[in-house]
């Protein structure tokens, strides 16, 4: 149980000093996970990552959700995802509450602008250092350079491409060339015998 109240209150944490929707935590979940508590290897918070992001769901619960069930099993799960959640419910009820009364203080707008910028910032930040850490193969660099590519024309065209695509487009590549390498190791198998 202690080490499951510890999970609850790290996600408390992260989840209470995170503006910016899941992508943002990203950054503080790596740091937390990875760097800090060696919970998780550099390629299998990467894995992590890209198994949120494809699941339905916000990407914050779902990278807790994953989080808390391969530290503590079902009840670190349960723990990771309520500790993320509790943060975000107990702050949108208060703004619910005090809505238009709080798009009137001039500060709280600017504040919020400045919080803007921070995100941006972390969710680069968390791009490039798992950038950074990505294995150098020329697959891997093929597909982040047509994905970034994609990403500036789409941008730069005022196109309207849904970020799911380049993850089922990611993930339809990914499965093309394991099957291919499949096929090929069988048939090399085959012409042995």
């Amino acid at each position: 149980m202690k080490k499951i109240f510890k999970l609850f209150l790290i996600m408390l944490k992260i989840g209470l000093f995170t503006f910016g929707g899941g992508y943002a935590m990203i950054a503080l979940l790596e740091n937390e996970f990875v760097s800090k508590r060696r919970f998780m290897q550099t390629d299998e918070f990467a894995d992590m990552v890209a198994i949120a992001e494809s699941t339905p769901g916000p990407i914050a619960i779902n990278a807790a959700t994953y989080i808390g069930y391969q530290q503590n099993g079902v009840l670190g799960s349960a723990a990771a995802t309520v500790g993320v959640c509790i943060p975000s419910f107990v702050i949108i009820f208060l703004i619910s509450l005090f809505f238009d009364a709080f798009q009137q203080i001039r500060w709280v707008t600017a504040a919020f602008k400045g919080i803007q910028v921070g995100v941006v910032v972390l969710i680069l930040s968390a791009g490039l250092k798992m950038l950074r850490q990505m294995k150098k193969t020329i697959y891997n660099i093929v597909c982040v350079c047509l994905t970034t590519a994609c990403l500036v024309l789409c941008s730069l065209f005022a196109v309207n491409f849904s970020s799911v695509f380049y993850i089922l487009i990611g993930a339809m590549i990914g499965l093309s060339r394991y099957f291919v390498k499949r096929m090929y190791e069988h048939r090399k198998t085959e012409t042995k015998k």
